[in-house]
């Protein structure tokens, strides 16, 4: 696999998303705009809820909260992608009075803090969903976040499927190693401390495929499936930053963060 170029291994991660989205149709909820098109969004899927359950009760959640996982700095914060899959844990984290960030829709408007005690807890479950997050929480940008001293220990993610090596075949926009990049950037998450977790079904769980990340590529250091947790050993995180000269046309112009991280010059 070291040896395909960079347009093969395209390739090949488009063709084991459309094998797995095959398997994975008989079991995800359709979404409200894109249906089954799961090139344009992450499902959430039958036995999501122990997705959730498996993640309260893990090890790596409690020492994440309780901060046993290092880092330190002035404010803590879980950082979760809108993904449906994880509107659950949204919500569940909401109403332990766990703050977290959030990006919305493709990063376009970039960051959110979703802190309980700034919503009303009758407000919770319109405020873990992608429409009510933005409403119910405070935009952040990256200033911010450094002027907070942020640091955060965990970030969750859904995704397309992954192999038993944590790494992920998104939907081919890179969105979460783009949201790596940037937080990577401002120094609010540490590559040695801050642990990734992809949240999917089992059938998008590829066992025995092997496949080397790219530069860019954050590689998951826990699965968590509908019925159990795979940790990753090893799983290498990129110390690249944002590669400007990589970056899909339109994306600096569409996606409020990176704008202002280039304009910070870093």
């Amino acid at each position: 696999m070291s040896s395909l170029t960079t347009e093969q291994l395209q390739q090949l991660k488009g063709d084991v998303r459309k094998q797995v989205w095959e398997k994975l149709r008989p079991v995800a909820y359709p979404d409200s705009r894109f249906h089954w098109d799961f090139a344009e969004f992450i499902a959430d899927f039958e036995g999501s809820d122990t997705s959730t359950a498996l993640i309260l009760a893990s090890d790596f959640f409690r020492d994440a909260v309780s901060g046993a996982c290092g880092g330190a700095a002035s404010r803590r914060l879980l950082f979760v992608t809108p993904d449906n899959c994880l509107e659950a844990l949204r919500y569940e984290l909401l109403t332990r009075n766990i703050p977290f960030l959030t990006t919305t829709y493709g990063i376009k408007r970039g960051f959110f803090l979703l802190d309980p005690a700034k919503i009303d807890a009758s407000l919770y479950r319109y405020a873990a969903t992608l429409d009510g997050m933005e409403r119910a929480g405070t935009h952040v940008c990256l200033a911010d976040l450094q002027r907070m001293n942020v640091f955060v220990p965990l970030m969750f993610t859904g995704t397309g499927a992954i192999n038993d090596r944590g790494v992920r075949f998104g939907k081919g926009h890179g969105y979460f190693d783009l949201e790596w990049a940037m937080l990577s950037t401002i120094r609010c998450i540490d590559p040695a401390s801050t642990h990734c977790v992809a949240v999917v079904h089992d059938v998008q769980l590829l066992e025995g495929v092997e496949l080397k990340p790219e530069v860019f590529d954050t590689v998951c250091d826990y699965i968590v499936t509908n019925t159990r947790v795979l940790a990753v050993e090893d799983a290498r995180k990129p110390s690249c930053g944002v590669l400007w000269d990589a970056l899909a046309p339109g994306m600096l112009e569409d996606i409020e963060p990176l704008a202002e991280l280039r304009h910070m010059g870093l």
